[in-house]
């Protein structure tokens, strides 16, 4: 990527906020319609509209950011959709937290989970410890 194309992504996502061009979501909704054309055709890579999509990726991931920020799931929510994901039952659960009704305290939310529950449901399910480490 040229410095120019460098310089209009910053300007890009600095125009963001300030509304210099026409409201931006319609342009976010005409920016996701040319993403969506941009995928159904077959690229190459370095061409002008490989760089267009790169661009436009770029933008809508800030605007994104920005204004579409998705919360942290609550952990024993995270933990009971990982599960089902997993087609995990919550016996298997009780395999990896310890005794059978410490995963029901846990699960009711009247127990609070552990460093070391953490550290086995990050390891073992690959639940970001982030998620579980939040208050609930």
């Amino acid at each position: 990527m040229t410095t120019e194309e460098k310089e209009e992504i910053k300007k890009g996502i600095s125009q963001l906020d300030k509304g210099k061009r026409k409201p931006f979501n319609v342009q976010y909704e005409n920016s996701l319609e040319r993403v969506y054309t941009l995928l159904q055709e077959n690229l190459n890579p370095g061409s002008k509209e490989s760089d267009e999509l790169e661009v436009l990726s770029i933008l809508i991931k800030a605007y994104e950011n920005t204004y579409y920020q998705i919360p942290q799931p609550n952990p024993l929510d995270a933990i009971k959709f990982r599960l089902e994901q997993l087609n995990m039952s919550e016996s298997e659960l009780s395999e990896i937290l310890g005794a059978r009704s410490r995963k029901s305290e846990i699960l009711s939310g009247k127990r609070k989970l552990s460093l070391s529950m953490i550290r086995k449901l990050h390891a073992k399910l690959h639940i970001p410890a982030q998620t579980l480490i939040q208050e609930y």
